[in-house]
């Protein structure tokens, strides 16, 4: 139930109470002061009829009625003057006083005429509450669609945010609640673009100041001797150097200045060149397709997920070619623990977060950032999950373009052979691998371009 509905629903509820409580308040007043009136009309003609009778003149009393209604006999035995109202599908009211010791002199009367009066005050009352709630109830509907379009506004505002479109903004209009929330998301936005913006900057100019020095070292380890001392020292230094590249990878995705290049490629074709050189991988071509895309960067994208995979998972990595209703698809498993619950849930909140891997294992959790800013430039898909027959999932889905269509080329490769490219990632938020829940394993983030 949304927040118009709500309102509107709580309005028409108060209308309702309102109406009812109003109607109820009438009808005993006026039922009341109908009662008051006739009673005392009627005990005056009494009162005259008594004269009467005391002087020997006839009227309308009667002396002893048989059908005298019982508690008005009781009020008789003690003396006293009294008038009743005898309910009933024809109402009657009476008066009666004592002339004797034995002799009763009544007068009654049809009650119908004030009962049919408030009948139509009850109907009068039904009608105009009904009417009343009725408007207030759409008033209150308008009122509460318009707030629940302006909570689902800065709502949505929050969600682009939230998915990295720092320069959207909520309108405020008003001085109510609701514009003060706004105008709150709008500086939390303008605060976090700068505190990101600083961040871009700073981890930008590391990159840029380390990568002379770290040439130099890549050039220096190659005149040292061979042994096991510089074979360590080497190690380090092309770990360095391939972490300085990946901090600059993400430094230009940050900068929006990456520019795509198209063109028209096999998904296979791309998927094997990925793997190319990596052991204990596997590539499976389900349904082929012809896609225009940036054949570098989906390679990127995937080597990086294989590695990622191969590093915190477990052999064999399968890399399935697919395609589904809405385009080609690469889906990248491991057979390893899968991931742990609360780095799925880390993904589904934040996404690949930099430096941070969740596991033990070595990585610095720029592969699956580099991986999802390479997905947003291809207009992509990336999605992440733990499969149900075990193991990690992570699922590429590419954009329709082109003359695409389904080849009917079928079957597995292989382990993959020689050569290609290789890539940094870690995994949590950019990296993550651990102990997997054996009853719930399911779980899934979206990186959308």
């Amino acid at each position: 139930m949304n927040l118009g509905t709500k309102v509107a629903l709580a309005v028409a509820v108060a209308a309702l109470w309102v109406a009812g409580a109003v109607g109820v308040l009438v009808h005993r007043i006026t039922a009341a002061d109908q009662l008051a009136t006739a009673r005392a009309d009627l005990d005056r003609q009494l009162v005259a009829a008594a004269y009467d009778h005391a002087a020997g003149r006839e009227s309308a009393a009667r002396l002893d009625p048989p059908d005298l209604p019982a508690p008005l006999t009781r009020l008789m035995g003690r003396g006293v003057r009294a008038t009743y109202l005898q309910s009933g599908t024809h109402p009657v009211l009476w008066a009666a006083t004592r002339v004797s010791d034995r002799t009763v002199l009544a007068l009654s009367r049809p009650y119908d005429r004030e009962a049919h009066a408030l009948g139509e005050l009850d109907r009068t009352l039904t009608t105009t509450g009904a009417a009343a709630t009725g408007t207030v109830a759409l008033l209150g509907l308008a009122l509460g669609v318009r707030m629940g379009r302006r909570a689902t506004a800065a709502a949505r505002t929050a969600e682009r945010i939230a998915h990295g479109d720092l320069d959207a903004r909520v309108r405020p209009h008003g001085r109510d609640e609701i514009a003060r929330l706004a105008g709150s998301m709008n500086a939390m936005a303008d605060a976090l673009a700068a505190r990101l913006e600083a961040e871009r900057r700073v981890t930008a100019d590391i990159a840029h100041e380390l990568r002379t020095p770290v040439a130099a070292m890549v050039t220096a380890v190659c005149l040292l001797p061979p042994g096991p001392a510089g074979d360590l020292v080497a190690g380090g230094v092309r770990k360095l150097h391939g972490l300085v590249e990946d901090v600059l990878e993400i430094a230009r995705l940050d900068a929006d200045c990456a520019v795509v290049e198209t063109e028209f490629r096999q998904v296979s074709a791309m998927a094997r060149r990925a793997v190319a050189g990596l052991e204990g991988v596997a590539v499976r071509i389900v349904a082929d397709t012809l896609v225009e895309t940036d054949p570098r960067r989906v390679e990127r994208v995937l080597t990086n997920l294989v590695t990622n995979a191969l590093r915190h998972g477990a052999a064999p990595v399968t890399v399935d070619v697919d395609r589904c209703g809405d385009g080609p698809v690469v889906r990248v498993r491991d057979h390893g623990p899968g991931f742990p619950l609360d780095a799925l849930a880390v993904l589904t909140t934040s996404g690949p977060q930099r430096f941070r891997t969740g596991c033990a294992s070595a990585g610095t959790g720029l592969g699956l950032s580099i991986a999802a800013g390479q997905t947003r430039l291809l207009g992509a898909r990336l999605t992440f999950r733990n499969h149900p027959e075990g193991g990690a999932e992570a699922v590429l889905r590419l954009p329709e373009g082109g003359p695409g269509g389904t080849t009917g080329i079928t079957g597995t490769t292989g382990r993959t052979g020689a050569t290609g490219r290789t890539g940094t990632t870690g995994r949590t938020a950019g990296g993550v691998r651990g102990g997997r829940d054996e009853e719930e394993d399911e779980g899934e983030v979206a990186v959308r371009g």
